[in-house]
């Protein structure tokens, strides 16, 4: 090659990368700010305000950089490739905390916080102390485990299940632990989301009915209501993965509860079909995280109520309790401060389940 081809060649690629570093301008410059990523689920940088205290301080310059990178055009097919990269071609285990095992994306959480078991037991403690107490309530407490405890240990770190079980029944003495971990596989889960599929966890709701001295249904119509499913953990991890099948469980009995928002101020129905064209799919199981929900029985063989302080995952796990019950009552902390329950719940001879995913207990600071 000689030194005018050479020069030639210079000359050629220095103009391609300018026109591709001028045309992506344009695009950044033409493309309207978006406020939110629905694949991160947080809000996106938008363009700041120009000032001529924030250029001298520097401000604007870094503002404008987080701006710049949020709102490029084609983010999701970068964040895919640099995904990519690093787990296949840089065979790295995990991506920003996020990894791909067996077909499962799963999200590390790692070590146990002590900290958050503490905080989280001291919050379950007051509403004992201040609720149950003096009460002829039945207490009970169940964790439900994720991912990370299926997963294999050597590759992924992840803490001592026992040792969050052992603090939290230390921290919980006066309510009767119900072991379910042993009554799921890491097949119950879906392979793009934190949650459990319903239609596999009816074993482990009914042991939770039957510790509890409750006789729930085992019999469910399983409807399907999507094949293409793909939650939280898909967007966040940024890979391409097929979608899954999607159900829930109905029968008589549930078709004929009554559900109520006291959030609201509205009766709903027990599943929201509405949701599956949300950012979040599964908030169509009891239309998601509503801080306080009745579930009536009015075919219940008893008169025995249950109240449920629970998380996201409590939404596939109410309708099967409720077949057992005459009441289920839903209760989420995380939206209904402790201090104020006794405005909404009366208390008296319940049975009373405390039911937690183990990432919730290990990051609780959530909890009001």
């Amino acid at each position: 090659m000689d030194i005018n081809e050479r020069k030639t060649k210079g000359i050629l690629t220095v103009i391609i990368i300018g026109i591709i570093f001028y045309v992506y301008s344009i695009l950044c410059f033409l493309k309207p700010a978006e406020e939110m990523s629905e694949s991160e689920r947080r809000p996106l940088a938008q363009r700041p305000d120009i000032s001529q205290e924030a250029i001298i301080n520097g401000e604007y310059m870094k503002d404008f950089e987080e701006y710049a990178v949020d709102q490029a055009p084609g983010r999701q097919l970068l964040r895919g490739t640099k995904v990519f990269y690093q787990t296949v071609v840089m065979r790295k285990l995990d991506n920003d905390g996020m990894y791909l095992s067996n077909g499962y994306i799963s999200k590390l959480d790692y070590p146990l916080n002590d900290k958050s078991i503490e905080y989280a037991t001291n919050k379950f403690g007051y509403i004992y102390d201040n609720y149950l107490a003096n009460t002829d309530a039945s207490v009970y407490m169940s964790i439900i485990p994720d991912k990370n405890y299926y997963n294999e240990k050597i590759l992924y770190p992840s803490y001592d299940y026992n040792e969050l079980v052992v603090k939290m029944c230390e921290g919980m003495e006066y309510a009767s632990y119900i072991d379910i971990m042993d009554k799921l596989t890491m097949e119950d889960y879906y392979q793009t989301d934190t949650h459990l599929r319903q239609e596999r966890i009816v074993e482990a709701s009914t042991h939770l009915g039957e510790e509890m001295g409750a006789s729930l249904d085992e019999d469910f119509e399983e409807v399907q209501v999507t094949e293409d499913f793909r939650g939280v953990y898909y967007r966040q991890f940024g890979m391409p993965m097929s979608g899954e099948e999607m159900y829930y469980l109905t029968n008589s009995v549930i078709e004929n509860c009554t559900v109520y928002d006291h959030e609201n101020n509205r009766t709903i129905t027990m599943y929201n079909l509405q949701a599956l064209d949300s950012a979040d799919p599964y908030e169509m199981y009891l239309h998601g995280s509503l801080s306080l929900v009745t579930i009536e029985n009015p075919r219940a063989t008893t008169d025995k109520e249950l109240i449920i302080f629970r998380d996201s995952f409590g939404s596939s796990f109410a309708p099967i309790l409720a077949t057992g019950y005459a009441k289920v009552t839903l209760v989420d902390i995380r939206y209904l401060p402790a201090n104020m329950l006794g405005n909404f719940v009366d208390f008296d001879n319940q049975d009373v389940l405390f039911l937690y995913s183990a990432s919730v207990l290990n990051n609780s600071e959530t909890l009001k």
